[in-house]
């Protein structure tokens, strides 16, 4: 298929790109592209206008602030996957990195264009929930932050305005006694999740001091399981407390039944991708 005709634009900044989404009312911007240009492809979507902000290097790059990790939403998959920053104290993003798609897409596809997509089958937006991150966004009325705890609405639906850009994703270092576990399963390589699943636990002694559950492709958006995390913290967690858990991380499970599974069958595999996750984010957390 063939797009529809468009303008593109080349913006040399964040403050040029905020000007040209707020001046063209049909404006779409186009990080990595491989949501936005398939859909162009099918007609899906139609923007008059393309504002293409590969060229922002301000939007691209990973440092460290403090106790906080900052990530340019234009950084790239591959990017992440390298970072010893990340490695060293965020390990889950990079986890979650390696299993998006294939290495041409790591290369071009970016953070920012994942989260900011809405899509409730990316791999990143339930990450960001478990890291409890934080979103810096720019508009026309200035500069904003957002948990990702408020960010994603519903498919294809988030926080961001249409004049609106994110600029950077914060994420906390990881402190001593804090564990992670990321379990995807799929198809194939390279395919969406049916199901996954991230987890972070922060362990004082063998008491879970506070942990964060969250689900990737099986609601109509990267959701919390905030009544599995309430069973689990404050107690020395057994096995018997996480199969508890694990029945209400599926009791929290609304997916769709398309050629990756019916509701059952993706249900159970969010549960044993949790159940993973968890057993991963334990044993990390006790080193």
């Amino acid at each position: 298929m063939i797009p529809a005709g468009f303008e593109y634009h080349v913006p040399s900044s964040v403050e040029d790109t905020i000007r040209l989404l707020s001046e063209y009312e049909d404006a779409k911007v186009l990080a990595g592209g491989h949501s936005l240009l398939p859909m162009m492809k099918l007609r899906f979507a139609e923007p008059a206008h393309l504002v293409d902000i590969n060229g922002l290097t301000e939007l691209k790059g990973i440092r460290r602030d403090g106790d906080t990790i900052c990530i340019g939403a234009m950084t790239s998959e591959n990017a992440l996957i390298d970072s010893v920053l990340l490695q060293e104290h965020c390990p889950v993003v990079v986890d979650a990195a390696k299993l998006i798609a294939d290495p041409q897409v790591r290369n071009r596809g970016t953070i920012g264009g994942d989260i900011a997509h809405g899509d409730p089958g990316n791999d990143h937006p339930a990450v960001m929930l478990a890291l409890d991150a934080e979103f810096t966004i720019q508009g026309p009325e200035g500069i904003r932050t957002k948990s990702a705890s408020e960010f994603f609405l519903g498919t294809y639906w988030t926080d961001l305005a249409e004049d609106e850009l994110l600029t950077e994703i914060r994420v906390p270092v990881c402190q001593q006694g804090t564990g992670h576990g990321f379990h995807k399963f799929k198809r194939k390589t390279g395919d969406f999740a049916t199901a996954a699943s991230p987890v972070v636990i922060k362990l004082d002694g063998d008491v879970c001091r506070d942990i964060r559950i969250a689900l990737t492709n099986v609601a109509p958006m990267a959701i919390r399981v905030e009544t599995a995390e309430d069973l689990l913290r404050g107690q020395v967690i057994s096995d018997a407390l996480i199969e508890q858990a694990i029945e209400q991380v599926k009791s929290a499970c609304d997916p769709a039944e398309d050629l990756r599974g019916d509701v059952e069958y993706k249900t159970h595999m969010a549960g044993e991708m949790a159940r993973r996750s968890i057993d991963d984010a334990l044993a990390r957390a006790k080193r």
